[in-house]
């Protein structure tokens, strides 16, 4: 059995300039492509990262300014968590493809985890991509609960 850890909580303030994480699997880079020409006025006001292939692919057909990081399977997946567990990304949009089984679905469910983990929006379709850019929170100042590691490391010693 499984002990729960007692994890307190603290709150993290996301700028209205949001730090968004782009992902799409290969069955989905041709739907995301278009999402983000749909929305690009409004994706063009925040920071934008991406796993490597669909960040040159968005960056090249859109204009906008992505931060291309390493692709999904060779470690971009796990890339991007880092970087949520770091604070440095409050979006994930990923558009996945899930009739297909593909080689690093253990770092895809890690990505979805850590997410959940640190309590960021994150969208795997379509129409949740579209509710969450057009949320009014996407441009203001929002607090977040996310877990309080330094507490429950100190309490640890």
């Amino acid at each position: 059995m499984h002990k729960k850890l007692d994890m307190k909580s603290t709150t993290r303030t996301v700028s209205p300039h949001k730090q968004v994480a782009l992902v799409a699997h290969d069955h989905c880079k041709s739907e995301l492509l278009r999402w983000v020409k749909e929305h690009r006025d409004a994706l063009a006001h925040h920071q934008l990262f991406a796993t490597g292939t669909t960040g040159n692919i968005l960056s090249r057909e859109t204009g906008l300014s992505i931060t291309s990081l390493m692709s999904g399977p060779m470690g971009g997946d796990q890339q991007l968590g880092a970087m949520i567990c770091e604070k440095k990304i409050d979006v994930l949009v990923f558009f996945w493809d899930p009739l297909s089984a593909v080689p690093h679905d253990p770092d895809v469910k890690a990505l979805l985890r850590i997410a959940a983990v640190w309590n960021i929006p994150v969208a795997i379709n379509r129409a949740s991509a579209n509710y969450l850019i057009t949320s009014p929170m996407m441009t203001h100042e929002i607090d977040i609960e996310v877990p309080d590691y330094d507490k429950y490391l100190s309490e640890r010693l």
